[in-house]
């Protein structure tokens, strides 16, 4: 998954660059916005896992280190449920939103670049989410500090 991402990042990066380049010779590349735009989500959908399970997100400590050990605990778990479940309803609703993508036929409005298979993808990678999320529950016994 991560490897999709850095492909979807290098992507976004190069057709990025490659249409400020054409521009300046007024050939621009048709349809950059929603190509950057379905790479973006492809590059935040498919890294979101990883950077869970390598902790590559921000973390704020500022309330979680004056708790106690088994405080700082129970936290976590409940953190990490209410992930879990926020993730579940995300993935669930992108689903119906592929299925509805699907059944209109709805792409993009310059390319119609079908749209269907993105939010599918999503949606996949928010499952994937949580099982990140139950994994790092039983895995995580100390407190960080």
């Amino acid at each position: 998954m991560f490897v999709i991402a850095g492909l979807a990042m290098a992507s976004s990066v190069l057709l990025t660059v490659s249409d400020v380049i054409l521009r300046c010779f007024r050939r621009p590349i048709l349809g950059t916005y929603e190509l950057v735009g379905i790479l973006s989500a492809i590059l935040i959908g498919f890294s979101l896992p990883q950077t869970s399970r390598t902790q590559g997100h921000v973390f704020m400590d500022m309330f979680t280190e004056r708790l106690s050990p088994g405080m700082w605990q129970c936290f976590h778990i409940v953190s990490r449920i209410v992930g879990i479940f926020f993730f579940a309803i995300v993935s669930w609703y992108l689903w119906v939103m592929g299925n509805d993508y699907w059944a209109s036929g709805e792409g993009s409005t310059t390319l119609q670049i079908p749209l269907y298979p993105v939010a599918y993808a999503l949606s996949i990678c928010c499952l994937v989410e949580c099982l990140v999320l139950v994994v790092g529950m039983f895995e995580e016994k100390e407190v960080e500090k």
